[in-house]
C-alpha cells in the first residue's frame, strides 16, 4: 500500500512536470505512504501542519479506493465515483446527481477539487461542517448510496485486503469502523488539488492569455476603466475562485415572500433571510463541470453568463450585485474565453488515470 501510494504521487509529480513545465517551485514526492498527501501550491493559503500530517499517502490513497468502490452503496452499484468523476474535475454531466436504482438527488453534483480549503460548511446548503461529517451523508443517503454504517463496516472487515489496507493506513491494531473510513475519505478529498490552469501559469509569467481571455479577466475582475464591469470576482475570488459563502444569484424565482422551490441555505438554518441562498461554487474547472447552479438548469457557460447579464430574477435578498450587467455579445464571449483559462489539464489527467489503475 505504502509503496503504490508513493508511486501514485510520484507519477503526479512527473505528469506535472511534463506538461506544464516549470512550476516555479519544487513539488514534494512522500518518501513512504506515511508522508504528507498535501502540498499547499505557492499562491494558496498554507494549511496548518497538523492538517498535512493527517494526511498521509496512505491514507489518502486507501480513501481513493473506498472512493471509487461501489462496496459502499446498499446494492453496489454505484460508488462515491459515480457522481464525482474525475474526467469531469469530479462532477457528473448531470443536472440532478442520480444514485442507486436511478434515483434522483435533490441537487446537482458540485466539484470536489481543493475542499482542503474548504470552510464553513460542505455541500450546497452547508448542512455538513467538514469533510469526515459529510462521508455519512451520502451513504444513509436513499437517493446516494443508500446504506447503511453497519452494512459497509461488516463488508469492509470481511475482505482481507482491505483490512490490510488499513492497517498500513492507520497501524497494526486498526479495526475498520465509521471513523477509519470517514477519515479515509476525508483525506482523499483533501488531496484533490488543482492550481495550475493556464490562468494560474499566465499569473506567473508562464503563459499568454489571448485578447479575448485577457479582456475577458478584465470584465471577471472590474479592472478595466474601458470594459464594463462583470462583478464576478467579488464572490469568485481566487486563488480558490470562491468566497466560500451563502448567495442569493436570483436564479429562482419566488412562488411567495422569501418562499423558492429549493430553501438551500434556509432550509438547513431555518433562518428565513437564508432561503434561496447557496454556497457559492468554486469556478475552478468550469469548462468541464456542466450543466450549472444548484439545479443544474443551465447547460453552457454561455447560459450562465446571459442570466447574469440579465440580473436574473429579483428579490428581497438577492445580493446586489446581481444586476443587469450591458456586457455586448463579444464580451460575454471574452468572459466565458476568460473562464475556460481556469481548467486544470494535468489535474483532469492524472486523476482520471489514477481511478484506471485501481487494483
Amino acid at each position: 500500500m505504502a509503496r503504490s501510494a508513493h508511486i501514485s504521487a510520484l507519477a503526479y509529480a512527473l505528469l506535472l512536470s511534463l506538461v506544464l513545465g516549470s512550476c516555479g517551485g519544487e513539488l514534494s514526492v512522500p518518501v513512504d505512504g506515511q508522508g504528507s498527501a498535501l502540498e499547499a501550491p505557492a499562491h494558496f493559503v498554507k494549511l496548518p501542519r497538523e492538517v498535512t500530517e493527517q494526511a498521509t499517502v496512505a491514507k489518502a490513497d486507501l480513501g481513493k479506493r473506498l472512493f471509487f468502490d461501489p462496496i459502499l452503496s446498499a446494492d453496489s452499484t454505484v460508488s462515491c465515483g459515480s457522481c464525482h468523476l474525475p474526467e469531469l474535475a469530479f462532477t457528473d454531466g448531470k443536472a440532478i446527481a442520480v444514485g442507486i436504482a436511478g434515483r434522483r438527488g435533490q441537487r446537482n453534483a458540485p466539484t470536489l477539487a481543493n475542499l482542503a480549503w474548504a470552510g464553513d460548511g460542505l455541500f450546497w446548503d452547508g448542512r455538513s461542517p467538514g469533510l469526515e461529517a459529510q462521508v455519512s451523508d451520502p451513504i444513509h443517503n436513499p437517493n446516494e448510496l443508500g446504506s447503511d454504517w453497519a452494512t459497509v463496516i461488516s463488508r469492509l472487515r470481511g475482505q482481507a485486503d482491505y483490512q490490510k489496507a488499513f492497517r498500513s493506513a492507520f497501524g497494526a491494531s486498526a479495526l475498520i469502523d465509521s471513523s477509519l473510513v470517514k477519515e479515509a475519505l476525508a483525506q482523499y478529498q483533501r488531496a484533490l488539488i488543482s492550481a495550475e490552469s493556464k490562468y494560474d501559469r499566465a499569473m506567473r509569467g508562464e503563459a499568454v492569455l489571448t485578447a479575448s481571455e485577457a479582456r475577458g479577466k478584465h470584465i471577471f475582475f472590474d479592472s478595466s476603466a474601458e470594459l464594463p464591469d462583470g462583478e464576478c470576482g467579488h464572490c469568485h475570488t481566487p486563488p480558490l475562485f470562491t468566497d466560500q459563502t451563502y448567495m442569493n444569484n436570483g436564479v429562482q424565482e419566488q412562488s411567495g415572500s422569501f418562499e423558492y422551490a429549493d430553501a438551500g441555505r434556509g432550509g438547513h438554518t431555518g433562518i428565513r433571510f437564508d432561503n434561496g441562498r447557496f454556497r457559492v461554487p468554486s469556478l475552478r474547472n468550469i469548462a468541464l463541470t456542466a450543466p450549472y447552479m444548484h439545479d443544474g438548469r443551465f447547460a453552457t457557460l454561455e447560459e450562465v453568463v446571459a442570466h447574469y447579464n440579465r440580473g436574473g430574477h429579483p428579490g428581497p435578498n438577492v445580493d446586489p450585485k446581481i444586476r443587469p450587467l450591458g456586457l455586448s455579445a463579444s464580451e460575454q464571449a471574452d468572459l466565458v474565453a476568460f473562464l475556460k483559462t481556469l481548467t486544470d489539464t494535468a489535474f483532469v489527467e492524472y486523476h482520471s488515470r489514477s481511478k484506471n489503475t485501481l487494483q
